[in-house]
């Protein structure tokens, strides 16, 4: 995904925000399209041609787009500190007005999520919350709870961080690498975080779900997705072999084959 992206201004927070985004698949036209949210230090660029190549293959046009403090978007004012609502505000504020921005209405257009990892859980609270508004979500190793696992492995990120050269790999794909890292970190390792828990929340989900999760994911085990499924009874799994916290970079095919059964059932 090197082509360069286009920009949403939104207001939010009382300032006004950039956000990058990008068209992928087949050109839009005000047919379905699916809308990518990436994970806790992802970005538009750092999904690569994963969602182009999902697009065609589902005859779908996509939208990736870059949070706020995310890639090219604006980002995170240094005294900025994420709270423990950090992504309920996504899905209720950010998400709502970055669309709203392009000119979509989920409610008169059938709209698709396919999150990663936070960008799951952003999509399933959406889901939450909206709930006449989603024709479906697909949930890439998402989060409903906090995990042991996850901190442990979050709390290594943080040490990479600071004593290897994981900053300058993020600055690749984000103007600002301190902007998601030290947004995303500093809330994850919060004490205060280890209760966070969207577990209730997701039962009003009505919509059909695709929940993923790889065998060898190091940021969270397969009781997230049985968790999803369990309070979300339309809820489909994928469990994949040899599978990290990354799907759609370790298990590309299967994924692209597995989502695209899964939308095609609604279509």
């Amino acid at each position: 995904m090197s082509r360069s992206p286009a920009f949403a201004r939104i207001q939010w927070d009382d300032r006004w925000i950039d956000i990058e985004y990008e068209w992928v698949g087949r050109p839009y036209e005000g047919q379905p399209i699916m809308v990518f949210l990436h994970e806790g230090l992802g970005s538009r660029s750092m999904w690569k041609d994963f969602p182009d190549t999902l697009c065609q293959a589902m005859d779908m046009a996509g939208l990736v787009y870059s949070r706020p403090g995310y890639g090219r978007s604006s980002p995170r004012p240094a005294e900025e500190l994420w709270d423990l609502n950090f992504m309920h505000r996504q899905a209720e504020e950010v998400l709502p007005a970055f669309l709203g921005a392009l000119g979509i209405d989920p409610r008169q257009q059938t709209v698709w999520l396919f999150g990663h990892s936070d960008g799951g859980s952003i999509a399933l609270l959406y889901a939450a919350r909206y709930v006449e508004h989603l024709a479906g979500v697909i949930a890439l190793a998402p989060h409903i709870m906090v995990e042991d696992l996850t901190v442990d492995n979050i709390e290594k990120a943080r040490q990479a961080y600071l004593t290897t050269d994981l900053r300058q790999k993020l600055g690749k794909h984000h103007d600002d690498p301190d902007s998601p890292f030290w947004g995303w970190n500093t809330i994850w390792l919060d004490p205060r975080f280890r209760h966070w828990s969207i577990e209730e929340e997701i039962t009003s989900i009505r919509c059909p779900v695709l929940a993923v999760q790889g065998r060898d994911d190091e940021y969270g085990t397969m009781a997230q997705i049985y968790g999803i499924s369990h309070r979300v009874p339309q809820t489909e799994l994928l469990e994949l072999e040899h599978c990290g916290h990354s799907p759609h970079r370790d298990q590309p095919g299967q994924l692209i084959a597995a989502s695209t059964k899964f939308v095609k059932q609604f279509h």
